[in-house]
């Protein structure tokens, strides 16, 4: 594990800084709101099951990558089994982020976060093209989509939603019931809120915690997780993503000299690529019980899309090497 510690230049913080505002500007339909809503009590709370932490990026990498074998589907139902149009609903959670976001966000990862998002879609992502080979509405075991209902490479930006909840403090320590809580909260959120309310089949739920909260007890042994939780209104795909900025920068990201920043993005870019890949584990793309992410840990690099640079992580492609299939950067 290296625990070495780098920062960005001040330029290149700032530079995100702004790119974030552009975004959130330039996105059509985006819903950005600052508040408190009540509305978990009255649209359902979520499920009794245990929560599945698939695809759980490690600190130290300590995932290798995996040299033989293929991603298979592992469900032949016709839909849940991936996003075929994603969509991606931030909320960053708790009242720290709007009273003090100088200690809640000393890296300026909200910034960071919405304009990975904001432009993260069109013929400048090379990365997220590696999705479009995978499907659903084929058998169980199919390792190559040869029809069925692909994941559709976006044409506009998939941030759709971005929400402040600043109704209490997110918790110190929080649980993963709680976690699951404030996706169903957010999910519930949206649906009053947004124009267009959010297709829960296509949805992913980032629930982003401030600096110095440990959801989970991270950062003990993973960087992020995403999972699916039950409510009145349907299930609800959604990621836990700490602060990863607190953790030393080498911490979540093999990028050579990395900022604080770059561990934050490749830890939300496995996230949301196995969110779209698995949204509901595990009857999605897997290699035993590993996701598109998991079995690229070791291998990131720099995108970067009009003028800002973000850190995205390799993931599987079963199309790479001549279909043996291999960890990629590029579709």
């Amino acid at each position: 594990m290296d625990w070495r510690t780098h920062t960005h230049s001040a330029s290149r913080v700032a530079s995100r800084r702004r790119r974030g505002l552009l975004t959130l500007a330039a996105t059509a339909g985006l819903v950005v709101l600052v508040g408190s809503a009540s509305v978990a009590a009255a649209d359902g709370g979520t499920g009794s099951s245990p929560v599945v932490r698939a695809g759980a990026k490690s600190i130290g990498h300590s995932s290798k990558p995996n040299t033989s074998g293929l991603l298979s589907l592992h469900s032949s139902q016709a839909t849940g089994v991936i996003t075929p149009t994603p969509a991606v609903y931030l909320v960053f959670w708790g009242s720290q982020w709007v009273n003090n976001p100088a200690q809640a966000d000393p890296a300026g990862a909200a910034s960071a976060l919405q304009s990975l998002f904001g432009t993260l879609y069109g013929s400048a992502d090379t990365w997220g093209t590696i999705l479009d080979q995978y499907c659903e509405v084929m058998p169980s075991g199919t390792t190559t989509c040869t029809a069925g209902t692909h994941v559709q490479h976006p044409t506009s930006s998939v941030l759709r939603g971005v929400w402040f909840d600043k109704s209490t403090p997110a918790p110190t320590k929080a649980t993963t019931s709680q976690i699951a809580a404030e996706a169903v909260s957010a999910a519930a959120f949206f649906r009053a809120n947004s124009p267009q309310p959010p297709d829960l089949l296509n949805a992913q739920f980032v629930i982003a915690s401030p600096s110095g909260a440990h959801p989970d007890g991270f950062p003990h042994g993973f960087c992020g997780w995403h999972s699916s939780t039950t409510s009145s209104f349907g299930n609800v795909a959604y990621t836990n993503l700490p602060y990863v900025p607190d953790l030393a920068a080498a911490s979540c990201t093999t990028i050579p000299s990395p900022g604080p920043l770059d561990g934050y993005e490749s830890t939300e870019t496995h996230e949301y690529a196995e969110s779209v890949t698995d949204p509901f584990p595990s009857s999605g793309w897997l290699k035993g019980g590993a996701e598109i992410g998991d079995l690229c840990e070791t291998q990131d690099a720099h995108l970067t899309i009009n003028n800002a640079t973000y850190d995205v992580q390799g993931l599987w492609s079963n199309a790479a090497n001549a279909g043996a299939g291999g960890c990629v950067t590029s579709g």
